[in-house]
């Protein structure tokens, strides 16, 4: 029998298009791999052998809102019946129906996270997304009638022909839909999107040579951050904003290190001492599963440095600091006081926190920490 874990995180690396700033190993594929993606993703799950002892279920991607009713059917066939504390599917704009909605809750979905990145059609088609704020609104207009009021809506700072204004509409939008949580962040753009090697090429294609410049970013991100706590949001995470008792459940069980397991392509597992990941991407996945070979690509046991490494990385960035062990605090002690004279940090008996001005630059603090 399988370890009980605490959270599943379902891979779905299908799109309907391909945003130009992606980096994720997600893409617009076929329908007949869909088909046997979805296959072997029901043969792991069942091979895993799950039973019922979990609090969260996330499906990401990709776009999983994009799914035909009856592939959720299938998929509801291979996971454990199981009242979620917190179930989420990341959604598109313009992917949500009644029929799909009735899916998801059969499903036990009771969360909901928009990729919008922006309200203003000009900025997300330059982006690659098709929407408008009206198709944003009327979607969970159709999850509030099926009884999903849980609902957050991502952002990016930085998108090509971003400005000030544009900007500002979107944050208009968000205290006009009356959510509780908000994703805000900053651009990054890598060589796996097509708009990262436009950049590094100085091109033009994409509106690369209409992207902000990285202190024009922080301007945004810096407006976002002074308005959403005036509406009563809380920054939780460097990136995420809740209203009062809306936190990701899922997405905290990474920040704490809390136990997980990932089914698909790119999924990753840990179950307090190992880790572990799948193949990166959906051809390689099927591919795994038609030769009757496992979909694991790595495993790791960690040791005494790894552990402390992802303890600073993911516990630091959240609001509630990182508490460490007396071990793990004597081989970063040197570290701390140079973040705190920079007023990056607090530190208070084993327990390590950053300021406000510290989350602005929390890779750089947890670089530096950890030396």
């Amino acid at each position: 029998m399988a370890k009980a874990v605490s959270g599943i995180y379902i891979s779905i690396p299908f799109c309907a298009q391909k945003c130009t700033y992606c980096n994720f190993r997600s893409d617009v594929y076929a329908q007949t791999l869909r088909d046997s993606y979805m296959q072997g993703l029901s043969h792991e799950i069942s091979q895993h052998g799950v039973q019922t002892e979990f609090e969260t279920l996330y499906l990401g991607g990709g776009s999983p809102s994009l799914l035909a009713p009856e592939e959720f059917s299938a998929l509801n066939r291979s996971i454990p019946s199981v009242d979620w504390k917190e179930g989420t599917i990341e959604v598109a704009p313009g992917e949500t129906t009644p029929e799909r909605v009735k899916a998801w809750v059969a499903l036990g979905l009771n969360r909901v996270s928009f990729g919008v990145q922006s309200f203003v059609p000009a900025v997300a088609s330059a982006a690659g997304r098709k929407h408008n704020a009206q198709t944003v609104q009327s979607d969970i207009s159709c999850l509030k009638a099926h009884g999903i009021h849980n609902i957050s809506v991502d952002l990016i700072a930085g998108l090509a022909y971003q400005t000030p204004d544009t900007w500002q509409q979107s944050l208009q939008w968000i205290e006009r839909l009356d959510i509780d949580h908000v994703s805000v962040y900053m651009l990054e753009t890598g060589d796996n999107s097509r708009l990262g090697r436009e950049l590094r090429q100085d091109g033009n294609r994409y509106g690369a040579n209409h992207v902000p410049h990285e202190d024009q970013i922080l301007e945004l991100y810096l407006t976002a951050l002074d308005q959403l706590l005036s509406l009563g949001f809380e920054r939780y995470e460097v990136s995420n904003f809740a209203r009062s008792g809306k936190r990701s459940l899922h997405n905290l069980k990474y920040w704490r290190m809390e136990p997980y397991i990932g089914f698909g392509s790119d999924a990753h597992s840990y179950d307090g001492q190992n880790r572990w990941s799948n193949v990166a991407t959906a051809p390689e996945y099927t591919a795994r599963f038609s030769s009757g070979e496992s979909p694991r690509d790595s495993f790791e046991t960690m040791n005494a440095k790894s552990q402390l490494e992802d303890r600073v990385i993911t516990g630091l960035r959240t609001s509630d600091g990182v508490r460490l062990s007396q071990e793990q605090w004597n081989r970063i002690a040197p570290n701390v006081a140079s973040l705190v004279e920079r007023d990056w940090l607090l530190s208070k008996k084993l327990t390590l926190q950053l300021t406000g001005q510290g989350m602005l630059f929390a890779d750089e603090a947890v670089a530096i920490l950890l030396g």
